[in-house]
């Protein structure tokens, strides 16, 4: 599916969800319909890309404690982070 903003020869403007490219030309062929004015006349407006944020990266990962648990020699690891 593709969203489309069409403008009418009156300047009126309204957006569409068309099956693909293929269907709006289709579409366009037999007449689409402002829903204002009900003119025949429509063409696709400028529209602006509807881009998404990009996602946070991941936080890295934080060292595990050894076989021995957090007591075992050099301290814990997880220490050295807040220290």
């Amino acid at each position: 599916m593709i969203v489309y903003a069409l403008r009418c020869a009156c300047e009126h403007e309204f957006d569409q969800w068309f099956d693909n490219m293929a269907d709006y030309d289709a579409k366009k062929a037999a007449g689409i319909a402002c829903p204002s004015c009900g003119g025949t006349q429509v063409a696709k407006a400028i529209m602006a890309p509807r881009v998404g944020k990009a996602k946070a990266a991941a936080p890295a990962p934080m060292p595990a404690c050894g076989p021995g648990g957090c007591g075992g020699g050099g301290g814990c690891p997880m220490m050295s982070q807040f220290g």
